[in-house]
């Protein structure tokens, strides 16, 4: 679906696409529902549904954006995206928090 082009020169680079229910959404979610681990991007394509091919993209621009950390193969939320989460917000309210 095509943008006004205003709409288009509003956005950054690193938009990572904040919308309800987009991959981001989903991964920042789950990792938020459970931040007292660190998951494999296998575990999160498993746990989300997110395409395998695309976890990754996915978790580099939520770590591009501080939402999400990773030491090895396993990923977590950052303590403050984790604070800023209540269960059932969208990542858009969580960049608002933040």
């Amino acid at each position: 679906m095509p943008i006004d082009i205003d709409e288009f020169e509003k956005k950054s680079d690193g938009d990572i696409g904040v919308e309800e229910g987009t991959n981001a959404d989903r991964v920042l979610s789950f990792l938020a529902e459970n931040d007292d681990s660190a998951f494999t991007q296998s575990e999160i394509h498993d746990e989300t549904g997110v395409k395998r091919g695309s976890v990754g993209a996915v978790l580099s621009r939520l770590e591009d954006a501080d939402l999400v950390r990773h030491k090895g193969t396993y990923w977590a939320v950052t303590p403050d995206a984790a604070e800023a989460y209540d269960e059932g917000d969208s990542i858009s309210k969580v960049l608002k928090v933040l």
